[in-house]
């Protein structure tokens, strides 16, 4: 994503995309559909479908389309058809719908989630810098790889989303339905909720056994 959000240019020069005005006139669509595509799609669709299968759609949906891209990039360095070049704009407007459904709307939210009341600070503090780290690297390493290998960087970020995918359906709990004080129940099932709601009532039980002792011995 870093390739296209940062480095747009160079992207559209590779499918002979060159005039100032037109580069232009795409990333400012590119940023509207971006905004509708997040709000309208991404976000109301949260608690329909819920966080996995959310982020395993647009996950695999951006691999798909970045394969496609790539493979149709290569074509048109070949060739040089034009109909090839216009294809590629549609796969990045495609790639960014499926980013915008999940990674837009919870990158954020979700980190909060997932981590309890205690933790929430240090992990979404975490994820940020994760962020961040990587978004510098990008800003290092994209110009110049996409200066020296063209479309060929491509495939160094299809593996990434197919690694991305794996991560995703391994580690990444559903948290639709629950509330932030109940993400224990996630990862470590229902038990360890029902034995703090058994605590509870044993707590106040003896709560109101002294109680009631007080009462008889005042009496």
């Amino acid at each position: 994503m870093g390739v296209v959000s940062y480095y747009l240019t160079l992207v559209l020069n590779t499918i002979g995309i060159t005039e100032v005005k037109d580069q232009a006139l795409i990333n400012g669509l590119l940023q509207v559909f971006n905004y509708f595509a997040a709000t309208f799609a991404g976000a109301m669709m949260v608690d329909r479908l819920g966080r996995r299968p959310l982020f395993m759609i647009s996950t695999i949906g951006m691999l798909v389309a970045y394969i496609i891209w790539t493979g149709l990039t290569s074509y048109f360095t070949r060739t040089k058809d034009a109909d090839a070049g216009r294809a590629v704009v549609a796969f990045i407007f495609i790639f960014y719908f499926f980013y915008d459904i999940a990674w837009t709307p919870m990158l954020q939210a979700y980190p909060v989630e997932i981590f309890p009341y205690t933790l929430r600070g240090r992990g979404l503090s975490v994820a940020y810098m994760s962020a961040y780290v990587g978004l510098i690297v990008g800003n290092v390493v994209n110009p110049i790889a996409m200066g020296n290998i063209g479309w060929k960087y491509y495939i160094v970020f299809c593996c990434l989303l197919g690694l991305l995918f794996g991560i995703v359906y391994f580690l990444y709990p559903e948290t639709k339905g629950h509330t932030l004080e109940e993400i224990a129940e996630v990862f470590e099932g229902s038990r360890p909720l029902k034995e703090k709601e058994e605590e509870l009532e044993r707590a106040t039980s003896k709560e109101q056994a002294k109680a009631l002792e007080r009462e008889v011995s005042e009496s």
